[in-house]
């Protein structure tokens, strides 16, 4: 059961990955960059669980628990920017 669990898991967070990669060279916008990022990050955690489950080793817990804080912060800061830019344009330059 577990192994098909992390099949699934494995199959999931590399088409989701695929996707991702569609949206990062599609666009059209910044955000839409972003929130693909932020995909890449969830899947990365994805298998680092899956890692975890197929090897029964909880260091790779710690990975994704990692991964999840980084990324965490990362999507912040890139969503301030892509705000803050945002914001500029819409002023226009002075």
């Amino acid at each position: 059961m577990i192994a098909v669990a992390t099949l699934v898991l494995i199959v999931g967070a590399l088409l989701a990955a695929l996707l991702a990669t569609v949206r990062i060279v599609a666009g059209p916008t910044n955000a839409d960059r972003v929130v693909a990022l932020d995909i890449f990050l969830a899947a990365g955690i994805a298998l680092a669980i899956a890692a975890s489950l197929a090897t029964g080793r909880t260091v790779f817990l710690d990975v994704a628990i990692g991964l999840a804080l980084v990324g965490f912060v990362g999507t912040i800061g890139w969503a301030r920017l892509v705000e803050r830019s945002a914001s500029v344009e819409v002023e226009g330059p002075e």
